[in-house]
């Protein structure tokens, strides 16, 4: 016999109120805290969200340590930058970016996958005679059908996976295919595999800005900042238009203490995404 598995209550308010800290709770002891401040601060991940419910957000008590020193820095007469430039040095820089706070204040907390890119296109491998070129237009079909399977729900991914993967069996060295084949295991948390893959991309082809971004990303999520800068810079010499390689790239420059070299990828980012979802945050340290 099956069993339906139980989702776990949320907690009454009156509970959440003994144990946690509500947001609103915060902007109240600590009037010269903006609001989206506390969005940023969970953003460069110094405060973490325990619970959130459809009326509000609650932190543990120790996020009030965080908030009140912030509080205090910005009531002395600095800057929301400079406390958590301070904060970040104390903590050596090993603070990890919440990235999920992207897709919405009410996701759980979680590295999010890299969407498939839809600049990528089939190119089929530079092979003579007409096998080899029936292997690399078949392998392109299959590139274009993992294409539009890695972003259906269900077992699309699985079947776009299974897809990418007959196409490299055809044609080894056809790149856009395997980007997106590291990127279903990036979203899998898979980083070894995708590495593999990203690297094996670059290989083929140095230019191919997708997967020196990504490959940047899983450095940045392991902590080798200074491996992630160079591929950010590399992605960034790709393609200098691509805003969220001037964004991750400032982010990571502001981690190991380099906030002068951060400064003009914060307002790049801030001119080629004006309405993007960190454009806030980067004017912040723009200044």
């Amino acid at each position: 016999m099956s069993r339906t598995l139980q989702k776990p209550a949320t907690p009454s308010e009156d509970e959440l109120q003994r144990r946690f800290h509500s947001r609103r709770q915060i902007r109240e002891r600590y009037p010269d805290l903006r609001e989206r401040w506390i969005g940023h601060l969970e953003k460069w991940g110094l405060i973490r969200p325990a619970v959130r419910t459809d009326t509000d957000t609650y932190y543990a008590f120790r996020d009030l340590g965080v908030v009140k020193r912030v509080h205090e820095e910005i009531a002395a007469g600095g800057s929301f930058r400079r406390a958590v430039r301070l904060l970040l040095a104390e903590h050596d820089g090993q603070l990890s970016l919440d990235f999920d706070t992207v897709h919405g204040e009410a996701q759980p907390a979680k590295v999010i996958a890299l969407p498939r890119r839809d600049t990528l296109a089939a190119r089929p491998s530079a092979a003579s005679g007409k096998h080899q070129s029936e292997r690399a237009a078949l392998a392109a079909r299959f590139f274009l059908e993992g294409s539009e399977l890695d972003e259906q729900p269900g077992d699309g991914q699985e079947r776009a996976r299974l897809a990418y993967q007959k196409a490299l069996l055809l044609d080894p060295s056809l790149v856009p295919a395997l980007v997106n084949l590291a990127n279903i295991h990036y979203a899998r948390d898979e980083l070894v595999e995708a590495q593999a893959l990203y690297e094996r991309a670059l290989n083929l082809d140095s230019d191919c800005f997708e997967a020196a971004f990504n490959l940047g990303n899983i450095h940045h999520d392991l902590g080798r900042y200074d491996d992630a800068v160079a591929c950010y810079t590399d992605a960034l010499r790709a393609n200098d238009s691509y805003a969220d390689a001037h964004f991750y790239l400032a982010v990571t420059l502001e981690k190991t203490g380099r906030s002068a070299d951060a400064k003009p990828h914060w307002r790049i980012y801030q001119g080629l995404a004006p309405d993007g979802e960190w454009v806030d945050l980067a004017r912040e340290f723009s200044e």
